[in-house]
């Protein structure tokens, strides 16, 4: 099992930057293929980035093509979002999620979940 902690969200102007960290508990967090969703007011969860155990291979949302940057520390256990050129449309409740297994886009495939970080981006 494993338990995933999302930090690094906030309050924002448009243009700015974030990089939103996720600490995975556990021995077996290199094994986890992780990913990055959003959900605003209202809306669905939706798919941000993806990256596989070992970091080879990344794959993002056409929204975010270009101004976000998936990463992991496998020996710190940390996966994380950089995110540039912040849009008022990138705000949002942001998750990290863990399964084992092929990439996929679709939430309900990922069988961990952190608790989700508020980023608020103010044009």
């Amino acid at each position: 099992q494993v338990q995933l902690v999302e930090s690094g969200g906030g309050l924002v102007q448009a243009g700015d930057s974030l990089r939103l960290s996720c600490a995975a508990s556990g021995r077996t967090f290199s094994s986890y293929l992780m990913g990055w969703f959003r959900q605003a007011p209202g809306k669905e969860r939706e798919f941000v980035a993806v990256i596989s155990p070992t970091g080879g291979f990344t794959s993002y949302a056409d929204s975010v093509k270009g101004r976000c940057t998936i990463s992991r520390d496998n020996a710190k256990n940390t996966a994380y979002l950089q995110m540039n050129s912040l849009k008022p449309e990138d705000t949002a409740v942001y998750y990290c999620a863990a399964r084992r297994g092929l990439p996929s886009q679709a939430p309900a495939a990922y069988d961990y979940w952190g608790q989700g970080t508020q980023v608020t981006v103010s044009s």
